[in-house]
């Protein structure tokens, strides 16, 4: 069996890749865990610095045909798939950097008289066999997220892309390999659902690493063998909170960076944004005119700033969550059409209702609402009453009413004058709630692949 991996813009084929079945992947499973258990074939430090080095050089001088394979299979405007580029070899270079940093620590023992005599260090060790399964949206950068901890940190890892996606999994592996990395250290597995559940569940997986749907992550969740750990990284509905008498030009075009970047399929795109009822019409009809202006298309031209969404099926999903939100009340201030079975319009709503599925579910789309408000505090009930919490954002002149919205806000984390979908690699990443559980950026992710060794030693002070 294959994928055939469509160009989301044209449906077009532009490759395919085999499927792994389950018998494979038990293979492999009893190789990463033969692999972990024999400290001999574990590669030392400096022999996977020298790895992921030769991977980032080669990773450079490809830079321009990852881009356009991202813009070509996920439908992210080449502008940003060339950023997304730039961001993975940055990744890999974190890993190193990490590796550079990491280190055990002492262990004050004569705190108590119970300790004296004895001194204690610590140290990190491989967790062992890793299991990645990842996400459409970033199909290099999410994988370099995955998999380069993974190598760093000393981890077999077998990786599952997403199956819009796998073309930018499989170059990145296979520059790993280029790069002097034996394959049994790192498996591209392409695969069905059945088996990739199979490989998650198995008792030899030491970690879980999984990018992606709610529904999906805390279902393999319950299902983990026991002493598996993991880290799931899901998507939300993020909230801005607009303070009066703020200045547009600080707020609009950020708001229309992180609400329609990647046409708003990204897990941290603004999509709830509450501004001061009295601003209310101005606000929404200069978002609106910002929204209109984009241009929406072919991702591999350079103009284009909004792409196709993934699939066909999610133009349909996101026109009839429109079209229920304005049937309740909301008004369209932009938006609100197909631009045939690939495209839709970058689309700004006003007050759509509370139980409408574009103000309580992760719309994943290039939809951005508006709510008016009267009181702040109400404004936050209504941004924290979600069971999604992740990344949340206030703009405001005002640091004593940005820093009491930061307090309030049920969010990992707040940014001040900035869009919720703002990140850099080496910062901490992570959901609350139904949104995650554990904490993305590389060096918590290296962390989360490595555990710690304690040593105590009863060392007498003196020889008699």
């Amino acid at each position: 069996m294959t994928w055939q991996v469509l160009n989301p813009y044209d449906q077009e084929c532009i490759g395919s890749v085999e499927l792994v079945d389950w018998p494979q992947v038990d293979r492999w499973l009893d190789e990463a865990r033969a692999l972990h258990e024999d400290r001999q074939a574990r590669l030392p430090a400096h022999e996977r610095i020298a790895i992921l080095q030769r991977a980032i050089g080669l990773m450079r001088e490809r830079a321009e045909t990852l881009a356009m394979q991202i813009a070509l299979e996920g439908g992210k405007p080449i502008v940003d798939a060339r950023v997304e580029t730039s961001r993975a070899i940055q990744s890999v270079e974190l890993c190193i950097h990490e590796l550079f940093a990491s280190g055990g620590r002492e262990i004050p023992m004569d705190l108590t008289q119970a300790g004296a005599g004895r001194k204690a260090y610590t140290f990190r060790e491989p967790i062992g066999p890793v299991v990645a399964i990842s996400a459409f949206n970033h199909p290099l950068n999410l994988i370099a997220h995955q998999v380069g901890p993974a190598v760093a940190s000393g981890c077999p890892v077998l990786v599952k892309p997403a199956k819009d996606t796998p073309l930018s999994c499989k170059s990145f592996v296979e520059i790993l390999y280029e790069a002097g990395l034996d394959e049994r250290w790192c498996r591209f597995v392409p695969c069905s659902n059945d088996v990739a559940e199979q490989m998650v569940i198995d008792s030899r997986t030491a970690f879980f690493s999984f990018i992606g749907s709610a529904r999906v992550g805390w279902m393999l969740r319950s299902k983990l063998a026991p002493g598996t750990r993991l880290a799931l990284e899901h998507g939300g509905a993020a909230p801005v909170l607009v303070d009066e008498g703020v200045a547009s030009g600080k707020v609009i075009p950020p708001l229309l960076k992180g609400g329609f970047y990647h046409s708003g399929q990204v897990c941290v795109s603004v999509q709830r944004v509450f501004v001061p009822r009295a601003e209310l019409p101005d606000f929404a009809a200069e978002l609106a005119e910002g929204a209109e202006a984009l241009t929406v298309g072919d991702p591999t031209k350079a103009e284009t700033q909004c792409g196709p969404l993934i699939r066909p099926a999610e133009v349909d999903r996101v026109a009839s969550w429109v079209d229920a939100a304005v049937q309740g009340g909301a008004r369209l201030a932009a938006g609100g059409k197909r631009m045939g079975s690939t495209l839709y319009q970058p689309t700004v709503l006003v007050d759509p209702p509370c139980d409408a599925d574009v103000s309580r579910k992760e719309v994943f789309g290039p939809v951005v609402c508006i709510y008016g408000y009267d009181d702040v505090d109400a404004a936050i009930g209504q941004a924290n009453a979600l069971p999604y919490a992740f990344q949340a954002a206030v703009f405001s002149d005002r640091m004593s009413w940005a820093d009491y919205c930061v307090e309030t806000l049920a969010a990992s984390a707040v940014m001040v004058n900035d869009h919720t979908a703002f990140r850099v690699d080496w910062m901490p990443f992570a959901g609350r709630r139904q949104s995650g559980l554990g904490t993305g950026g590389i060096g918590y992710t290296m962390v989360d692949m490595s555990e710690e060794k304690m040593v105590v030693v009863n060392a007498p002070s003196s020889v008699r």
